[in-house]
């Protein structure tokens, strides 16, 4: 039976992700992705009017895949500390996945064209991840919110941006199986992050 309202527009999402990942925008086109869905290109413009539309609404898609994948600090340990470290772990692993790292790129890339994509990608990677995180910080380790985002960011920065930058220029090698949070410890260097948490929570943590 052919797919019809939300259940085709959602498969021409996941088919959209994949042509634009593959392809990049500029050469991802229409006909392909209504090919690819096995749709007509009349009922993919029903449902999305331009490709910057369809874009955009791609990104949608992946920010609500990335967290949904990534939780809260609280799912991964009752402990604190090691709630905190296995949260920036898994935030890590993540986007050194080689799919994640292709659509930061591409993101980039369509910056300056669709800076509403290119928001809602950074509200969703950097900006939701640092409020997750200070808000467990926040509740667990009594700090204001000013302190617990301070904390959040320094974390974050020390030991999660620096090993992203690199993955995004080339410099270290993606993640090119799907990261399963089981592989946290296998996919990523906790001793650094575990350190920092040391360093930067407080010591009743």
């Amino acid at each position: 039976m052919a797919r019809r309202g939300e259940e085709l527009r959602r498969h021409i999402l996941w088919t959209a992700k994949d042509v634009f990942l593959q392809t990049g925008f500029e050469r991802a086109s229409m006909d392909v992705v209504a090919a690819r869905a096995e749709t007509s290109k009349r009922s993919l413009y029903a449902h999305f009017e331009s490709k910057d539309k369809l874009f955009v609404a791609v990104v949608d898609l992946v920010r609500e895949l990335y967290l949904g994948r990534l939780g809260t600090p609280g799912d991964y340990a009752r402990d604190t500390a090691e709630a905190a470290v296995l949260f920036c772990g898994r935030f890590l692993q993540l986007q050194l996945w080689e799919q994640s790292v292709r659509t930061v790129r591409l993101g980039i890339a369509e910056a300056e064209r669709l800076p509403e994509a290119a928001a809602e990608l950074y509200d969703a990677v950097f900006e939701a991840t640092a409020e997750r995180l200070a808000a467990f910080l926040a509740e667990r380790c009594r700090l204001t919110p000013e302190q617990a985002a301070g904390t959040a960011l320094a974390l974050l920065g020390r030991t999660v941006h620096p090993r992203l930058f690199r993955a995004l220029l080339g410099v270290d090698q993606p993640l090119s199986d799907r990261p399963e949070e089981s592989a946290i410890a296998a996919d990523v260097d906790l001793a650094p992050i575990r350190e920092a948490a040391r360093l930067l929570l407080p010591a009743d943590a």
